[in-house]
């Protein structure tokens, strides 16, 4: 893929880690974590990589189940994915980097910054997953995910539908079709639709599916930013219809040196529908963390 200078496949906490590097080893570290689903590091941060790379060293991985991170036979839950975080950093030698991390990235990144405050420096948090009590129609969804076979053929349904996938993009993107790189996008998200139905995975991720309970969100972060030990920042796309404005304010005030910024006529997918504005945000924070 352009804009990575490397990519080396790794095995972290018993399992296949694709990583991408790019950037010069001198500068601050900075690891990329993508979001769920369909999403993979070529496909979400083809534009903000090679320009953040240009004043930090950049590292992405696909997490497990996605892109080059395949097979996994067990659960991908919080636990394991910040044990993957710890581990690569060991793999790599640092001892603190920062984190920017978008949906389901987002809550893992704040999880593992909660859990392990020594080893970052820094965190964006970009329309997080892992905040927030409940859900829009949570007990519906919760019954659905448990609802047997569902999400399984939900996987084989996308890996064959063309169409869909092209027009869940065009719903999903602030500018639809319009969107810079689009067909690419589209091809990258039915590569890993045809991916996951190839390794019979789930259409959700373990993470999303085990983050919900019946009557409340399992996985939120909210009654713990209190404690958050290093500087935050907070972005939202004001169109985002899945990450609520409300529980983004929320989190960004109770996190001891946290902020917020919303990113004007963006979606939920901020680093496609706003890539250089979304960069300037983050630079500009990381910036003031350097010496």
């Amino acid at each position: 893929m352009t804009g990575f200078a490397n990519v080396t496949d790794l095995e972290l906490a018993g399992g296949p880690v694709r990583l991408y590097a790019a950037g010069s080893e001198e500068r601050e570290p900075v690891l990329l974590l993508h979001g769920a689903m369909l999403d993979t590091v070529e496909l979400l941060w083809h534009r903000v990589l090679p320009a953040l790379a240009s004043t930090h060293r950049v590292y992405a991985i696909d997490l497990p189940k996605h892109g080059g991170s395949r097979p996994w036979h067990r659960t991908v839950d919080q636990e394991l994915c910040e044990l993957i975080v710890d581990q690569l950093l060991d793999h790599l030698g640092i001892e603190r980097v920062s984190l920017v991390g978008h949906s389901m990235g987002g809550g893992i990144s704040l999880g593992f910054s909660l859990h392990h405050p020594e080893r970052v420096a820094r965190a964006v948090f970009s329309a997080p997953g892992g905040i927030g009590a409940r859900r829009p129609a949570q007990l519906a969804t919760w019954l659905a995910l448990r609802t047997p076979g569902l999400l399984s053929a939900s996987s084989r349904y996308l890996a064959n539908s063309a169409t869909v996938i092209r027009r869940s993009m065009v719903r999903g993107l602030a500018a639809g079709a319009a969107t810079e790189d689009f067909d690419r996008i589209v091809e990258l998200a039915r590569a890993e639709a045809q991916a996951k139905a190839r390794h019979r995975e789930k259409a959700l991720d373990d993470w999303q599916i085990l983050a919900y309970g019946p009557f409340g969100m399992r996985l939120d972060y909210l009654p713990e930013l209190g404690r958050l030990a290093v500087p935050s920042l907070w972005l939202r796309g004001s169109d985002d219809a899945l990450v609520g404005d409300r529980e983004v304010r929320q989190a960004a005030a109770a996190a001891p040196g946290g902020r917020s910024a919303v990113v004007s006529g963006a979606g939920h997918l901020l680093p496609l529908d706003r890539p250089v504005e979304f960069h300037r945000l983050i630079a500009e924070f990381l910036a003031e963390g350097q010496p």
